[in-house]
């Protein structure tokens, strides 16, 4: 990746996909790899590459944009604290990931108040000014307040 008697040896795969009939390029992609490169392993490694750079690319964007103020260059550098930072960031998003999928009062929530941001924002104020006995109880107090159609059994 750079000259000099200690270089970084890798292979380079560069994909193209173009459109059949007009020519016109509808993908385009480079991938630095240290797997050996053959007319057998171009494609899954390609593949690979696209479904990592995806991957990446989606979680950074959510992370980036939705709530977590998180940049791609967080946690580089030479200071602790970006470091520490990025690693509370980072079971943040795996937390709110997971009540996404198994919690439906939050799952409604976070769809009736559009960005995370609001959502928090409101969390913040409800508890700064009233006392919930439970995450249920703040769930339910809120889902009732915004008259949002889900039932449900209050605590």
């Amino acid at each position: 990746m750079r000259g000099g008697e200690n270089a970084l040896l890798v292979n380079w795969c560069e994909v193209a996909i173009t459109h059949s009939k007009t020519g016109k390029q509808l993908y385009y992609n480079t991938f630095v790899t240290n797997h050996q490169l053959t007319e057998q392993t171009v494609v899954p490694i390609a593949e690979a590459g696209r479904a990592r750079w995806k991957v990446e690319n989606e979680n950074n964007n959510i992370l980036k944009t939705k709530g977590y103020h998180l940049e791609h260059n967080f946690g580089h550098g030479q200071q602790y604290p970006a470091s520490f930072l990025l690693t509370l960031n980072l079971p943040a998003f795996l937390f709110h990931t997971v009540l996404e999928l198994v919690d439906a009062k939050y799952r409604l929530l976070r769809q009736a108040l559009g960005a995370r941001r609001t959502f928090f924002n409101d969390v913040k104020t409800l508890t700064r000014y009233l006392y919930f006995d439970s995450w249920q109880h703040l769930l339910d107090f809120m889902v009732q307040q915004l008259e949002l159609n889900l039932k449900f059994d209050t605590i």
